[in-house]
């Protein structure tokens, strides 16, 4: 099992620090350093940084959202990036949620398995280099009855094929990742209850012809390294919250439903009656202390390698940690235990 480090979102105060966490993980040996996007910094600027800031770790976007850019435009990039990395970059695609879909990129959530397998299919056509024609519901290329001709990218990747990535929740969506993607973006990923993730995505490779290997599984975890179990899993729970009570509206929060499909009904229906209520600190608090910590690596390193171990043994090949702490060093020790709990695991 590898590991990777999701340096989240850019902006928040911590730009210096995140740089320095991404080069020591690139010391330490990380697979992949990701960055995300929703409505503040976007990914691929901060990715073309810390490629030119690094000198091995792969450079991935966790992720690029779909209504933000043309499947074209996405193509361009991913080779840009791809080329001004020396081959290091990793393609991860989501479609968002309704809330910012629509409200910061004015496009419509609707159909969003069908927009992502025409997304992904441009997208795969774009970066073969053949010349670009596609007739779909969401696209037509070029458009008809104008002065538009079939184009191709002018841009040579580094590699012939760029690793695609799709962050799915739902189970629809997981199957469908399965058949059309290269890896499975996760969060809140706990190995006890591996199987709602993982048997759908295994009926999308079946139908694609192919199993889960070489699919590259992909959970982020946050981490927190002590002695003091119940500090640690304390010190997620805003984290939490904020995903399974305010990402999305009420009627449309992936993570809600995924608290549910977990066994956390009545306590996802708190959090979100909370949190929607502006009571923060309340949303915080109805988190259940077992759902944290079976989504989490919390604890010292022994314990930390024994849920390593839980995760390998669920199947993930590549663990992404988010450390919770602020500080740098908080985060550089998270780092750096991560690799000692990784190899006390024998699993590096």
């Amino acid at each position: 099992m590898r590991l990777g480090i999701n340096l989240g979102y850019w902006g928040l105060g911590m730009d210096a620090d995140n740089i320095e966490v991404a080069r020591e993980a690139d010391r330490l040996g990380y697979s992949v350093c990701w960055a995300a996007e929703a409505y503040g910094s976007d990914a691929a600027t901060v990715l073309s940084f810390v490629a030119a800031k690094t000198e091995r770790i792969d450079v991935g976007s966790a992720i690029f959202q779909i209504p933000a850019r043309t499947p074209a435009m996405t193509a361009m990039t991913a080779a840009t990036l791809d080329t001004l990395s020396g081959g290091r970059f990793r393609l991860g695609l989501g479609v968002s949620g309704p809330q910012v879909s629509e409200g910061w990129y004015g496009v419509k959530f609707d159909k969003p398995l069908a927009r992502t397998r025409e997304y992904v299919e441009i997208i795969r056509k774009a970066m073969s280099r053949e010349r670009l024609v596609h007739e779909g519901a969401h696209w037509t290329l070029p458009l008809p009855g104008g002065p538009g001709k079939p184009i191709k990218l002018t841009v040579h990747p580094v590699r012939e094929h760029i690793p695609l990535y799709v962050a799915a929740i739902g189970p629809k969506n997981l199957e469908q990742t399965g058949e059309i993607a290269d890896g499975w973006l996760g969060i809140f990923f706990a190995p006890e209850h591996a199987a709602l993730s993982l048997d759908p995505l295994k009926a999308g490779r079946a139908k694609a012809g192919k199993s889960l290997d070489g699919f590259d599984l992909c959970p982020t975890v946050t981490i927190a390294v002590g002695e003091d179990i119940k500090a640690g899993v304390d010190s997620q729970r805003s984290y939490a919250a904020l995903y399974i009570g305010g990402m999305g509206s009420k009627e449309k929060n992936f993570y809600n439903q995924l608290a549910r499909r977990m066994g956390y009904e009545r306590e996802a229906d708190e959090i979100q009656e909370k949190y929607l209520a502006k009571d923060y600190a309340g949303a915080a608090a109805a988190v259940p202390h077992d759902l944290i910590d079976a989504t989490s690596l919390v604890g010292d390193t022994a314990r930390i390698a024994d849920r390593m171990q839980a995760y390998a043994d669920a199947g993930v090949t590549t663990l992404t940690l988010a450390p919770s702490g602020f500080t740098l060093d908080e985060r550089i020790q998270a780092l750096r235990t991560g690799v000692e709990a990784l190899e006390r695991a024998g699993l590096a």
